[in-house]
């Protein structure tokens, strides 16, 4: 069995000039400002444009990302409507065979320590889920009926595709302290990363769940 930590990385998204000159130009285009638009006009205009909560404009462009994270964070991550999604099919993925390693993967649950009874009992709750699992298929069972018995904490891999709008609406979502504390683990680095590298669209996303107090 192989334990691992939970992480994201993002497949697409275009450069920072790119968004900004994309962005710029649609929202100008409601306004018929067009003509005012200039090699470092973009970041302020749109600043301004979804700090007034105009977020149609930011709508034209996406970002994919895959996330490595267990099933029940994936349950939770599909329930977004205006985004594409591929996972990861334990109907078709045989742990048993040599290409998974003959075993299953889970996530650490980060809010137990390694050292805690807690721990322990989850530790041997996984290594119980892999032995039925790999017994059934020993047995003759198909993986889509051996999955049966794999746990919550099974590492999934899920590639997720959405406009910038829907990707504030989700991490205002899943970075709020009433969010589940496995989602806020993935989401709050993604949140970092896309602040990173696109400061003026989730710079309050930023200020409200990363800047410290």
């Amino acid at each position: 069995m192989k334990i691992i930590s939970p992480y994201h990385e993002i497949l697409y998204m275009p450069d920072g000039d790119t968004v900004l000159k994309i962005i710029e130009l649609a929202g100008r285009t409601c306004y018929k400002s067009e003509d005012k638009m200039t090699p470092t006009s973009g970041a302020d205009f749109i600043r301004r444009i979804v700090r007034s909560g105009h977020h149609s404009v930011i709508e034209h462009m996406n970002v994919t990302v895959k996330f490595t994270c267990d099933r029940g964070v994936s349950h939770e991550l599909v329930r977004h409507r205006l985004a594409a999604y591929s996972q990861e099919s334990t109907r078709y993925a045989n742990y048993a065979n040599d290409r998974f390693g003959n075993e299953i993967t889970v996530i650490r649950p980060f809010f137990w320590a390694e050292d805690s009874q807690a721990y322990q009992d989850w530790r041997s709750a996984m290594a119980y889920a892999e032995k039925m699992y790999l017994k059934l298929v020993r047995e003759g069972a198909s993986p889509q009926e051996a999955r049966s018995v794999l746990p919550n904490s099974l590492k999934t891999e899920v590639v997720m595709t959405a406009n910038l709008r829907e990707w504030k609406h989700v991490i205002n979502l899943r970075c709020s302290r009433a969010a589940h504390p496995q989602i806020r683990e993935i989401m709050l680095p993604l949140l970092a990363e896309m602040h990173q590298r696109l400061p003026v669209v989730f710079e309050q996303e930023h200020e409200k769940y990363l800047k410290p107090a």
